[in-house]
């Protein structure tokens, strides 16, 4: 039972199949800056589902799905050796590999008053949080958007995981609540690969500062990073219906389900994981040892060490296996709480 990897095994809804293919004949060019039907469909999205009200269809910008993205915005700002680039403690990898791929330096730092005199460029936040599944509370992203534009620092958000909230609702930095009604300084960073099945099409796209957005896009038009024409059409049909989006939320949520109190009644404790795909949990040992043991139920599941230091002690397990697997692992992990 592979339950190391956040990759979709549901099916992709039949009418982003249909979509893709109706739009298969693109023998042209692509936008970079997506179609206007894309743009609009993200915008309606964000607003429909997130309440995030003032976003300019302009202000969005379609992106060869969110990790191109992250590993390429230091590089896509000309970020360099002076700068520094801060990410969660806990973090996926990318946002280091990023900062790395520029020149730039990266801290990894969770308090801002730690990072002291140093000259902050680009200031990562993911809420979900991958792997934790934690989400920041309102008054601490507020606090987040006040620090960054008191020193025209960018803040990047990266939200793939905003519609899996389960114990609470997360928000988008671009919520009016967080933001004050303003986008300057943000952007906010979105994936159709969990919400709609979609990590085959390499389906993604970042809104937020109009003038960020017109500087990414001059680069990008000139660097060829276009999402292709018939994955566009795919997009909107995505983004415009929220009925299989509720119904993959649906199979997620049974998982989880299933999942936590069997891992629970196993010996493990389960910490944060109120949204996202996973469930991030210890056993108070090293998460090597954790790892081996549940190998030998033959269940795979991701060393919290791969995300940081203060992973050591965890464990990453996903939701995202069939319902069958999920069932098989269920099964093992009660023979070991007897």
């Amino acid at each position: 039972m592979d339950l190391s990897i956040g990759t979709p095994v549901d099916p992709v809804p039949a009418t982003i199949q249909a979509a893709l293919a109706a739009a298969s004949d693109s023998p042209g060019y692509p936008q970079t800056h997506g179609t206007p039907a894309l743009r609009e469909a993200a915008a309606g999205w964000l607003a429909r589902r997130h309440g995030v009200t003032g976003l300019m269809a302009e202000a969005v910008l379609p992106t060869v799905g969110s990790k191109e993205f992250i590993a390429l915005l230091p590089q896509l700002l000309g970020f360099g050796g002076a700068d520094v680039v801060v990410h969660p403690e806990l973090a996926y990898p990318t946002y280091d590999v990023g900062a790395r791929l520029a020149g730039a330096q990266v801290v990894a730092a969770d308090s801002l008053t730690a990072l002291g005199p140093a000259n902050v460029a680009l200031l990562w936040i993911n809420s979900p949080a991958n792997p934790t599944g934690q989400v920041l509370p309102l008054e601490h992203l507020r606090k987040l958007v006040a620090w960054t534009r008191e020193r025209d620092v960018i803040l990047a958000s990266d939200e793939c995981y905003l519609e899996l909230g389960w114990d609470v609702t997360p928000l988008s930095v671009l919520h009016e609540s967080v933001s004050g009604g303003r986008h300057d300084n943000l952007l906010a960073v979105h994936s159709l690969s969990k919400r709609s099945n979609l990590a085959g099409y390499r389906a993604g796209f970042v809104a937020g500062d109009p003038a960020l957005i017109a500087r990414l896009l001059e680069v990008r038009r000139h660097a060829g990073l276009i999402v292709p024409a018939p994955v566009q059409a795919a997009m909107v049909a995505a983004l415009d219906d929220d009925t299989h989006a509720e119904a993959q939320r649906e199979r997620y949520a049974a998982r989880r389900e299933a999942l936590r109190p069997a891992v629970t009644a196993a010996g493990y404790r389960v910490e944060h994981s109120e949204a996202g795909l996973y469930l991030w949990m210890t056993r108070d040992e090293d998460c090597w040892a954790s790892v081996a043991a549940l190998a030998e139920l033959g269940i795979l599941v991701a060393p919290g060490a791969f995300y940081g230091p203060r992973g050591a002690r965890h464990v990453r397990v996903a939701l995202t296996a069939t319902d069958e697997r999920v069932q098989a692992a269920v099964a093992r992990l009660s023979r070991t709480g007897r």
